[in-house]
């Protein structure tokens, strides 16, 4: 597990967190990610740039007044494996 703090890059963090997850994180490893919310939309917005780089969030919470944390892991969701499984399965039969 790697803990990046991403707080001097204000609300310019995103393609950071996800270089870092492309190319600093292995497959199967969980990354924490400390960055600066004004509003609460950084919160969405990075799940949903998670979402669909088919990673899995692990945790997000408040961790004081201005300051958020993730928890992201390089995986692919295990429901969404399982789905996928089953199709693959049903298709192959």
């Amino acid at each position: 597990m790697k803990r990046y703090d991403l707080r001097p890059l204000k609300d310019n963090f995103y393609d950071r967190m996800f270089d870092l997850i492309k190319n600093d994180i292995i497959e199967g490893e969980n990354a924490i990610f400390l960055f600066e919310v004004g509003d609460f939309s950084p919160i969405q917005k990075v799940a949903d740039m998670v979402k669909e780089n088919n990673y899995t969030l692990m945790n997000s919470l408040k961790f004081n007044e201005v300051d958020w944390t993730v928890v992201i892991k390089k995986a692919t969701p295990i429901v969404e494996k399982e789905i996928e499984e089953v199709q693959e399965a049903s298709v192959e039969e």
